[in-house]
């Protein structure tokens, strides 16, 4: 991987003693070096691994908040470290309104991957991170948490210049449980949501069922092309990629790469030359999982009408060949209750 630092201004966003939230900036960006390169790869892969993403575009009213200070930027009009401090004071104004207590350290990062121009936008909590020294005596220090990063945003600068009508220049990680990005993050950018990968990647799923439906591959054909679809969407997802309709083509039928899109053309079906997916709504190309009222259970999508049946009148799912490990705990939970049972 290579990862070229262009700009890095990092600030912190503290909480004071009345529980008041305000910034403490840094007066220069951070010098770039070996260290730096290789933090901002590890933001750039963790960020692309983050499965639950959203998509948006600046709004026209909120120009003021991010769009104008990024064009100032980019027209050389304002310093990136200019930059930095506004967004820092406009996340601080966020996160009051919103009255969200959240604290760590702001970093805003200009770098270019392969022949893409980005800028992320993060915050970043800190753990305790533990050593033992030469003398065995218990270090302490404080570690960037980039595994938990949650508040993050991506402006593809490439794609903002060439096709902004595209709608998902921004890209943005949804959140966690109980914490709605959408609610303030994209207000602190002043965007919103624009294309949703999770309606696009339904699109793609009934196409590519459709498609197999209509086609002449018998069902162990149809499971690899299904696989072969998954597989393709989740590398693209974790390299940060949007999936392209006709290497999605070439990937359903490596014979006639252009089979997928006529189809899709003759069935009237609009699916866009490139679009992001959310994989988890993908999942079921190749699995099918489930769980409630005390049962969770998964299979793979290739056994179902085999060694899987599911009767829908019934409401009855139907396991031809337990899983060994399964089996064992089931006999010898009856055979144990079996033998209580019987005695005198």
């Amino acid at each position: 991987m290579s990862v070229d630092v262009l700009h890095l201004a990092i600030n912190f966003i503290e909480s004071t003693e009345s529980e008041q939230l305000q910034a403490q900036f840094r007066q220069e960006l951070v010098p770039v070096s070996q260290s730096v390169a290789h933090l901002i790869e590890q933001l750039h892969l963790a960020y692309n691994g983050k499965p639950a993403k959203g998509y948006a575009t600046f709004s026209d009213d909120l120009q003021d908040r991010m769009a104008l200070p990024l064009a100032q930027w980019q027209a050389q009009e304002r310093s990136f470290l200019q930059l930095a401090e506004q967004a820092t004071s406009q996340l601080v104004v966020q996160l009051v309104q919103h009255q969200i207590q959240e604290t760590g350290y702001f970093m805003l990062c200009h770098y270019r991957y392969l022949a893409t121009e980005y800028v992320l936008i993060t915050m970043l909590g800190s753990k305790d991170h533990f050593s033992v020294t030469p003398d065995l005596l218990l270090s302490t220090d404080q570690h960037l948490d980039i595994a938990r990063m949650q508040l993050a945003a991506r402006i593809d600068l490439t794609e903002y210049q060439t096709s902004p009508e595209q709608n998902k220049y921004i890209s943005f990680i949804r959140g966690r449980a109980g914490r709605k990005v959408a609610d303030f993050f994209l207000d602190f950018l002043g965007c919103a949501e624009g294309v949703v990968a999770k309606e696009q990647s339904k699109v793609v799923l009934a196409c590519v069922e459709e498609y197999l439906s209509a086609s002449d591959y018998d069902a162990s054909e149809k499971s690899a092309v299904r696989k072969q679809v998954y597989d393709y969407c989740e590398e693209q997802t974790k390299q940060g990629l949007d999936v392209h309709l006709q290497e999605l083509s070439a990937t359903i039928d490596s014979s006639d790469a252009r089979a997928f899109t006529d189809y899709c053309a003759e069935q009237n079906i609009e699916v866009p030359e490139q679009f992001p997916v959310d994989v988890k709504e993908l999942k079921t190309l190749v699995k099918f999982s489930g769980a409630g009222g005390g049962v969770s259970i998964s299979f793979e999508q290739k056994h179902l009408g085999e060694r899987v049946r599911y009767d829908m009148d019934k409401d009855l799912l139907i396991i031809q060949g337990v899983p060994p490990n399964l089996k064992d705990q089931l006999q010898r939970f009856l055979k144990g209750f079996s033998s209580f049972d019987h005695k005198g």
